[in-house]
């Protein structure tokens, strides 16, 4: 996969994204939740290659959890 979370501002942004296959979309995350994207001295933020700036861990964990619950039927497609 060529880097497409460097695009991505926010986890969000990844777990709604109307195009993207789930998944991608979990892939794309778990890859930011790793150790490798780990903020030194900061265990608790993340910030993945390409990013602008650092989330945190929870986000991303709110994130997939948003992501395997399914599509709001209240939402509109993008």
């Amino acid at each position: 996969m060529s880097q497409p979370f460097s695009r991505f501002l926010h986890p969000f942004d990844v777990a709604r994204h109307p195009s993207l296959e789930p998944e991608v979309k979990r892939a794309i995350l778990a890859s930011w939740a790793s150790d490798r994207s780990a903020v030194r001295g900061k265990p608790a933020m993340r910030k993945p290659p390409g990013s602008r700036r650092a989330v945190s861990i929870d986000e991303i964990f709110e994130a997939m959890h948003d992501l395997d619950k399914g599509p709001d039927p209240t939402q509109s497609p993008q």
